[in-house]
């Protein structure tokens, strides 16, 4: 953890609300007037499109069936911790950008005068500086095994998640919609990081100060036929708080239209108001954060 230069992590799998946790921290960065130094976790995969798709193929022959984006074999979790790390002590770093998209593509070739295609990763550069905070998002910002430990150097942990079964929902949609695959391609690829899910994933959520999972309230007990991905005015999010003590659940009660209180720490809001309830709890936290940093300075 760092006094002088905060670093704030959302972590979160596939379909936890992506763009209602980016317009929630928008919207606390531009009302406190901070300047994020933001990084994308999709930046620290180690191995581009072709090249991962090579690497599993490779990993199958040799009968490892698990090869996938989850786990370790296809990230670079030491330059991850060693960025945090550097920030918290320094206020620099070096990011990049992994494209997803021609869009992309075409904006990041516009910039830096290359020739990427979507699945290639721009050069590294340094952050921008000054900046208040290093603000990360992606799936592994919490990861801590045998080599690493993420979470020694984070100022404010934040969970998104969805229960497992509306994840496998919007992720069938997704690559079905978006990617034209068949049921059963997707089918396999939620098999194959199983593992990887179970090691590195789910375990972040127990290393969070804040934790915010999105529960359908309807039936969603066979995801592999499900018709239509619920809706957030479906859903409730819990909003679990590892350490309850100076929260002020009354004003979050009376804030919160239609929330209440499951157990001692745990706050449950309509799904419709998630993005309404970070910006409610976690703009003060950071506020806090951030004036202490500038004191410690």
């Amino acid at each position: 953890m760092s006094k002088k230069h905060p670093v704030v992590v959302v972590t979160g799998s596939s379909g936890a609300g992506t763009t209602t946790v980016k317009r929630a921290f928008e919207h606390i960065f531009r009302r406190e007037h901070l300047t994020a130094a933001i990084v994308e976790g999709d930046s620290f995969h180690s191995l581009g499109r072709v090249e991962f798709k090579a690497a599993m193929q490779k990993a199958e022959a040799e009968g490892n069936k698990h090869f996938s984006h989850f786990g370790p074999e296809a990230n670079d979790f030491e330059a991850l911790a060693n960025l945090f790390k550097t920030y918290g002590e320094t206020g620099g770093g070096k990011r990049r950008y992994y494209i997803h998209s021609d869009e992309e593509a075409a904006e990041h070739n516009a910039k830096l005068g290359t020739s990427l295609k979507p699945g290639e990763f721009t050069p590294w550069q340094d952050l921008p500086t000054p900046t208040d905070l290093l603000f990360y998002e992606g799936l592994h910002g919490l990861v801590v095994t045998d080599k690493v430990d993420m979470a020694q150097y984070v100022d404010l942990a934040v969970g998104v998640v969805p229960v497992v079964n509306l994840e496998w929902i919007q992720k069938i949609h997704r690559d079905a919609a978006e990617r034209g695959y068949s049921a059963e391609v997707i089918v396999d690829t939620i098999l194959r990081r199983m593992p990887d899910y179970v090691n590195y994933i789910t375990p972040q959520f127990s290393r969070t100060h804040v934790n915010f999972q999105r529960v359908p309230t309807v039936d969603t007990s066979n995801p592999f036929i499900a018709r239509d991905i619920p809706t957030p005015d479906e859903s409730f999010v819990i909003i679990r708080f590892a350490d309850p003590k100076g929260v002020d659940f009354p004003y979050l009660l009376n804030m919160i239209h239609d929330s209440f209180m499951s157990r001692p720490n745990n706050l449950v809001v309509p799904g419709g108001k998630m993005g309404f309830a970070m910006e409610v709890i976690l703009g003060p936290m950071i506020e806090e954060m951030v004036e202490k940093s500038k004191k410690a300075k």
